[in-house]
Protein backbone atom coordinates (compact mmCIF):
# COMPACT_ATOMS: atom_id res chain seq x y z
CA UNK A 1 0.00 0.00 0.00
CA UNK A 2 2.67 0.08 -1.38
CA UNK A 3 1.83 -0.74 -2.61
CA UNK A 4 0.75 0.17 -6.49
CA UNK A 5 -0.68 3.55 -7.10
CA UNK A 6 -3.87 5.30 -8.07
CA UNK A 7 -6.31 3.05 -9.84
CA UNK A 8 -4.55 -0.01 -8.48
CA UNK A 9 -5.97 0.84 -5.05
CA UNK A 10 -9.50 1.55 -6.21
CA UNK A 11 -10.96 -1.93 -6.19
CA UNK A 12 -9.17 -2.87 -2.97
CA UNK A 13 -10.78 0.08 -1.23
CA UNK A 14 -14.20 -0.58 -2.75
CA UNK A 15 -14.18 -4.14 -1.44
CA UNK A 16 -12.99 -2.92 1.95
CA UNK A 17 -16.01 -0.64 2.17
CA UNK A 18 -18.18 -3.75 2.31
CA UNK A 19 -15.92 -5.76 4.59
CA UNK A 20 -18.60 -6.28 7.20
CA UNK A 21 -21.44 -7.12 4.82
CA UNK A 22 -20.78 -10.87 4.68
CA UNK A 23 -23.65 -13.31 4.97
CA UNK A 24 -21.59 -16.25 6.25
CA UNK A 25 -20.80 -14.87 9.70
CA UNK A 26 -24.43 -13.74 10.16
CA UNK A 27 -25.86 -17.19 9.39
CA UNK A 28 -27.57 -18.95 12.28
CA UNK A 29 -25.70 -22.18 11.54
CA UNK A 30 -22.35 -20.37 11.91
CA UNK A 31 -23.33 -18.66 15.15
CA UNK A 32 -24.68 -21.88 16.64
CA UNK A 33 -21.48 -23.71 15.70
CA UNK A 34 -19.38 -21.08 17.46
CA UNK A 35 -21.45 -21.26 20.65
CA UNK A 36 -21.13 -25.05 20.78
CA UNK A 37 -17.40 -24.97 20.02
CA UNK A 38 -16.60 -22.35 22.65
CA UNK A 39 -18.67 -24.06 25.33
CA UNK A 40 -16.92 -27.38 24.70
CA UNK A 41 -13.30 -26.27 24.23
CA UNK A 42 -12.59 -22.80 25.57
CA UNK A 43 -13.23 -23.39 29.30
CA UNK A 44 -10.54 -26.08 29.28
CA UNK A 45 -6.80 -25.74 29.05
CA UNK A 46 -5.49 -26.79 25.69
CA UNK A 47 -2.20 -26.43 23.87
CA UNK A 48 -2.10 -23.65 21.28
CA UNK A 49 0.57 -23.79 18.57
CA UNK A 50 3.40 -21.33 19.15
CA UNK A 51 2.88 -19.44 15.87
CA UNK A 52 -0.82 -19.04 16.69
CA UNK A 53 0.09 -17.60 20.09
CA UNK A 54 2.59 -15.21 18.51
CA UNK A 55 -0.08 -13.95 16.11
CA UNK A 56 -2.68 -13.61 18.90
CA UNK A 57 -5.14 -16.29 17.86
CA UNK A 58 -7.50 -17.00 20.75
CA UNK A 59 -9.71 -19.99 21.47
CA UNK A 60 -12.73 -18.00 20.25
CA UNK A 61 -10.86 -17.25 17.02
CA UNK A 62 -10.03 -20.93 16.66
CA UNK A 63 -13.73 -21.79 16.97
CA UNK A 64 -14.65 -19.29 14.28
CA UNK A 65 -11.97 -20.77 12.05
CA UNK A 66 -13.15 -24.35 12.59
CA UNK A 67 -16.80 -23.49 12.07
CA UNK A 68 -16.02 -21.50 8.93
CA UNK A 69 -14.22 -24.43 7.33
CA UNK A 70 -16.76 -26.96 8.59
CA UNK A 71 -19.56 -25.04 6.86
CA UNK A 72 -17.39 -24.52 3.77
CA UNK A 73 -16.77 -28.28 3.55
CA UNK A 74 -20.50 -28.83 3.86
CA UNK A 75 -21.24 -26.25 1.13
CA UNK A 76 -18.77 -27.90 -1.25
CA UNK A 77 -20.24 -31.35 -0.63
CA UNK A 78 -23.78 -30.04 -1.08
CA UNK A 79 -22.86 -28.08 -4.19
CA UNK A 80 -24.02 -24.77 -2.73
CA UNK A 81 -22.22 -21.44 -2.85
CA UNK A 82 -19.27 -20.75 -0.56
CA UNK A 83 -19.87 -17.86 1.82
CA UNK A 84 -17.57 -15.10 3.04
CA UNK A 85 -17.00 -14.61 6.76
CA UNK A 86 -16.26 -11.19 8.25
CA UNK A 87 -15.58 -9.82 4.78
CA UNK A 88 -13.13 -12.56 3.78
CA UNK A 89 -13.22 -15.86 1.96
CA UNK A 90 -12.43 -18.98 4.00
CA UNK A 91 -8.65 -19.42 3.81
CA UNK A 92 -6.54 -22.18 5.28
CA UNK A 93 -4.27 -20.72 7.93
CA UNK A 94 -0.58 -21.60 7.72
CA UNK A 95 2.08 -20.68 10.27
CA UNK A 96 -0.37 -18.35 11.99
CA UNK A 97 -0.93 -16.46 8.71
CA UNK A 98 -4.57 -15.74 7.93
CA UNK A 99 -4.03 -15.31 4.17
CA UNK A 100 -0.65 -16.94 3.43
CA UNK A 101 -0.67 -16.29 -0.33
CA UNK A 102 -1.37 -12.57 0.11
CA UNK A 103 1.36 -12.43 2.75
CA UNK A 104 3.88 -14.08 0.43
CA UNK A 105 3.00 -11.81 -2.49
CA UNK A 106 3.11 -8.70 -0.26
CA UNK A 107 6.60 -9.67 0.87
CA UNK A 108 7.57 -10.19 -2.77
CA UNK A 109 6.36 -6.67 -3.63
CA UNK A 110 8.40 -5.26 -0.75
CA UNK A 111 11.51 -7.10 -1.93
CA UNK A 112 11.15 -5.67 -5.43
CA UNK A 113 10.88 -2.18 -3.99
CA UNK A 114 14.11 -2.87 -2.10
CA UNK A 115 15.60 -3.96 -5.42
CA UNK A 116 14.45 -0.56 -6.69
CA UNK A 117 16.33 1.16 -3.86
CA UNK A 118 19.56 -0.54 -4.93
CA UNK A 119 18.98 0.32 -8.58
CA UNK A 120 18.29 3.95 -7.76
CA UNK A 121 21.41 4.20 -5.59
CA UNK A 122 23.65 2.68 -8.25
CA UNK A 123 22.23 4.08 -11.47
CA UNK A 124 20.83 7.54 -10.75
CA UNK A 125 23.74 10.02 -10.88
CA UNK A 126 25.06 11.35 -7.59
CA UNK A 127 23.66 14.81 -6.99
CA UNK A 128 20.65 14.32 -9.26
CA UNK A 129 17.90 16.59 -7.88
CA UNK A 130 15.24 13.84 -7.90
CA UNK A 131 17.33 11.00 -6.46
CA UNK A 132 16.40 11.61 -2.83
CA UNK A 133 12.70 11.85 -3.70
CA UNK A 134 12.73 8.53 -5.54
CA UNK A 135 14.58 6.84 -2.68
CA UNK A 136 12.02 8.14 -0.18
CA UNK A 137 9.22 6.86 -2.39
CA UNK A 138 10.83 3.42 -2.42
CA UNK A 139 11.09 3.41 1.37
CA UNK A 140 7.47 4.44 2.02
CA UNK A 141 6.43 1.77 -0.51
CA UNK A 142 8.44 -0.87 1.36
CA UNK A 143 6.72 0.25 4.56
CA UNK A 144 3.32 -0.11 2.88
CA UNK A 145 4.04 -3.67 1.78
CA UNK A 146 5.41 -4.61 5.20
CA UNK A 147 2.12 -3.56 6.76
CA UNK A 148 0.20 -5.31 4.02
CA UNK A 149 1.97 -8.54 4.93
CA UNK A 150 1.27 -7.95 8.63
CA UNK A 151 -2.40 -7.22 7.98
CA UNK A 152 -2.85 -10.34 5.85
CA UNK A 153 -1.08 -12.34 8.54
CA UNK A 154 -3.52 -11.15 11.20
CA UNK A 155 -6.54 -8.96 10.53
CA UNK A 156 -6.92 -6.80 13.64
CA UNK A 157 -8.16 -3.21 14.02
CA UNK A 158 -4.59 -1.95 14.51
CA UNK A 159 -3.05 -3.90 11.62
CA UNK A 160 -5.93 -2.87 9.36
CA UNK A 161 -5.38 0.82 10.10
CA UNK A 162 -1.64 0.54 9.62
CA UNK A 163 -2.18 -1.18 6.28
CA UNK A 164 -4.58 1.51 5.06
CA UNK A 165 -2.56 4.42 6.46
CA UNK A 166 0.69 3.11 4.99
CA UNK A 167 -0.95 2.69 1.59
CA UNK A 168 -2.34 6.23 1.83
CA UNK A 169 1.12 7.56 2.68
CA UNK A 170 2.62 5.81 -0.37
CA UNK A 171 -0.08 7.27 -2.62
CA UNK A 172 0.35 10.76 -1.16
CA UNK A 173 4.12 10.71 -1.41
CA UNK A 174 3.93 9.43 -5.01
CA UNK A 175 1.73 12.42 -5.83
CA UNK A 176 4.15 14.75 -4.03
CA UNK A 177 7.30 13.62 -5.83
CA UNK A 178 5.43 13.59 -9.15
CA UNK A 179 4.46 17.26 -8.75
CA UNK A 180 8.02 18.11 -7.68
CA UNK A 181 9.41 16.29 -10.74
CA UNK A 182 7.00 17.46 -13.42
CA UNK A 183 6.74 21.09 -12.31
CA UNK A 184 10.47 21.36 -11.56
CA UNK A 185 10.14 22.29 -7.89
CA UNK A 186 13.40 20.52 -6.98
CA UNK A 187 16.61 22.43 -6.40
CA UNK A 188 18.69 22.20 -9.61
CA UNK A 189 22.01 20.45 -9.01
CA UNK A 190 23.89 23.03 -11.11
CA UNK A 191 22.30 26.10 -9.52
CA UNK A 192 23.55 27.64 -6.26
CA UNK A 193 21.02 27.33 -3.44
CA UNK A 194 19.11 30.58 -2.92
CA UNK A 195 16.86 30.53 0.10
CA UNK A 196 14.10 31.18 -0.06
CA UNK A 197 13.89 30.79 -3.84
CA UNK A 198 10.41 30.76 -5.45
CA UNK A 199 10.57 27.04 -6.21
CA UNK A 200 11.76 26.35 -2.65
CA UNK A 201 8.76 28.22 -1.24
CA UNK A 202 6.31 26.41 -3.53
CA UNK A 203 7.86 23.02 -2.72
CA UNK A 204 7.64 23.69 1.02
CA UNK A 205 4.02 24.77 0.63
CA UNK A 206 3.25 21.60 -1.34
CA UNK A 207 4.92 19.48 1.34
CA UNK A 208 2.92 21.27 4.03
CA UNK A 209 -0.38 20.69 2.18
CA UNK A 210 0.37 17.00 1.51
CA UNK A 211 1.54 16.33 5.08
CA UNK A 212 -1.43 18.20 6.52
CA UNK A 213 -3.88 16.32 4.32
CA UNK A 214 -2.35 12.98 5.30
CA UNK A 215 -2.39 13.80 9.04
CA UNK A 216 -6.00 15.00 8.81
CA UNK A 217 -6.88 11.79 6.95
CA UNK A 218 -5.29 9.59 9.61
CA UNK A 219 -6.77 11.61 12.50
CA UNK A 220 -10.28 11.48 11.06
CA UNK A 221 -10.19 7.72 10.49
CA UNK A 222 -8.53 7.00 13.84
CA UNK A 223 -11.05 8.74 16.07
CA UNK A 224 -14.24 7.69 14.32
CA UNK A 225 -16.39 5.14 16.18
CA UNK A 226 -16.15 2.96 13.07
CA UNK A 227 -13.68 3.06 10.20
CA UNK A 228 -15.13 5.06 7.28
CA UNK A 229 -14.25 2.83 4.32
CA UNK A 230 -16.16 4.95 1.81
CA UNK A 231 -14.31 8.14 2.73
CA UNK A 232 -10.99 6.29 2.70
CA UNK A 233 -11.75 4.97 -0.78
CA UNK A 234 -12.67 8.40 -2.16
CA UNK A 235 -9.69 10.19 -0.60
CA UNK A 236 -7.13 7.71 -1.93
CA UNK A 237 -8.83 7.57 -5.32
CA UNK A 238 -8.65 11.35 -5.77
CA UNK A 239 -4.94 11.51 -4.94
CA UNK A 240 -4.11 8.39 -6.95
CA UNK A 241 -6.01 9.61 -9.99
CA UNK A 242 -4.22 12.97 -9.82
CA UNK A 243 -0.89 11.12 -9.79
CA UNK A 244 -1.86 8.99 -12.80
CA UNK A 245 -3.19 11.93 -14.80
CA UNK A 246 0.08 13.82 -14.35
CA UNK A 247 2.10 10.92 -15.74
CA UNK A 248 -0.35 10.55 -18.62
CA UNK A 249 0.30 14.21 -19.44
CA UNK A 250 4.03 13.45 -19.36
CA UNK A 251 3.52 10.69 -21.94
CA UNK A 252 1.53 12.76 -24.47
CA UNK A 253 2.92 13.04 -28.01
CA UNK A 254 5.31 15.91 -28.67
CA UNK A 255 2.66 17.71 -30.74
CA UNK A 256 0.35 17.73 -27.72
CA UNK A 257 2.91 18.49 -25.03
CA UNK A 258 1.38 20.18 -22.01
CA UNK A 259 4.25 19.81 -19.57
CA UNK A 260 7.81 21.05 -19.91
CA UNK A 261 9.39 17.63 -19.34
CA UNK A 262 13.03 18.66 -18.88
CA UNK A 263 14.54 21.94 -17.75
CA UNK A 264 17.25 21.83 -20.42
CA UNK A 265 14.96 21.20 -23.37
CA UNK A 266 11.97 22.89 -25.04
CA UNK A 267 8.44 21.75 -24.23
CA UNK A 268 8.27 19.79 -27.47
CA UNK A 269 11.16 17.54 -26.39
CA UNK A 270 9.78 14.05 -25.71
CA UNK A 271 12.08 11.08 -25.07
CA UNK A 272 11.25 7.79 -26.76
CA UNK A 273 10.54 6.05 -23.43
CA UNK A 274 7.89 8.61 -22.37
CA UNK A 275 5.09 6.22 -23.37
CA UNK A 276 6.17 3.92 -20.53
CA UNK A 277 4.46 6.27 -18.08
CA UNK A 278 1.13 5.71 -19.84
CA UNK A 279 1.79 1.99 -20.02
CA UNK A 280 2.33 1.96 -16.26
CA UNK A 281 -1.13 3.47 -15.73
CA UNK A 282 -2.65 0.89 -18.08
CA UNK A 283 -0.88 -2.00 -16.35
CA UNK A 284 -1.93 -0.96 -12.85
CA UNK A 285 -5.51 -0.57 -14.05
CA UNK A 286 -5.42 -4.01 -15.67
CA UNK A 287 -4.00 -5.52 -12.49
CA UNK A 288 -6.82 -3.97 -10.52
CA UNK A 289 -9.37 -5.59 -12.82
CA UNK A 290 -8.45 -8.94 -11.28
CA UNK A 291 -10.41 -8.03 -8.17
CA UNK A 292 -13.51 -7.37 -10.24
CA UNK A 293 -13.57 -11.13 -10.86
CA UNK A 294 -13.79 -12.00 -7.18
CA UNK A 295 -14.09 -15.74 -6.59
CA UNK A 296 -13.70 -18.27 -3.77
CA UNK A 297 -10.00 -19.03 -3.25
CA UNK A 298 -8.39 -21.84 -5.20
CA UNK A 299 -7.55 -24.55 -2.72
CA UNK A 300 -8.60 -22.03 -0.04
CA UNK A 301 -5.31 -20.20 -0.55
CA UNK A 302 -5.36 -17.97 -3.65
CA UNK A 303 -8.19 -15.56 -4.43
CA UNK A 304 -8.51 -12.54 -6.73
CA UNK A 305 -7.00 -10.24 -4.10
CA UNK A 306 -3.91 -12.43 -3.79
CA UNK A 307 -3.58 -12.50 -7.59
CA UNK A 308 -3.82 -8.70 -7.60
CA UNK A 309 -0.86 -8.57 -5.22
CA UNK A 310 1.02 -11.00 -7.44
CA UNK A 311 0.27 -9.03 -10.62
CA UNK A 312 1.79 -5.83 -9.20
CA UNK A 313 5.18 -7.50 -8.70
CA UNK A 314 6.47 -7.19 -12.32
CA UNK A 315 5.11 -3.64 -12.57
CA UNK A 316 7.46 -2.43 -9.83
CA UNK A 317 10.80 -2.99 -11.67
CA UNK A 318 9.19 -1.63 -14.82
CA UNK A 319 8.42 1.66 -13.00
CA UNK A 320 11.86 1.95 -11.41
CA UNK A 321 13.51 1.40 -14.78
CA UNK A 322 11.38 4.21 -16.18
CA UNK A 323 12.37 6.56 -13.34
CA UNK A 324 16.03 5.70 -13.89
CA UNK A 325 15.76 6.30 -17.63
CA UNK A 326 14.09 9.62 -16.95
CA UNK A 327 16.77 10.61 -14.44
CA UNK A 328 19.60 9.76 -16.84
CA UNK A 329 18.12 11.60 -19.80
CA UNK A 330 20.30 14.28 -21.41
CA UNK A 331 17.46 16.71 -20.93
CA UNK A 332 18.65 17.27 -17.37
CA UNK A 333 21.95 18.67 -18.64
CA UNK A 334 22.13 22.41 -19.34
CA UNK A 335 22.35 23.24 -23.04
CA UNK A 336 25.65 24.74 -24.13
Amino acid sequence: MHRSLGLSFLTLLIFAAFAYASSGDRAQSFQSCIVKCESRTCPYTHATPLLDRLTFWTCADACKYRCMHYLTDFAIQAGTSIEQYYGKWPFWRKGGMQEPASVMFSVLNGLFHWWGVERLRNRVPVGHPMKKYYLRFAMVSINAWVWSSVFHTRDLPFTEKMDYFSAALAIMYAFYYTVVRLFHLYTPATTPQINPSPRHIVRRFLAFVCAGAFLAHVTYLTFLPRFDYSYNMIANLIVGMAHNILWLLYSLPASLSVLHRFPGRPKSYRPSYASKAALFVVLTTAATALELFDFPPWGRYIDAHALWHLSTVPIIPFWYEFLIQDARDDGWKPRL
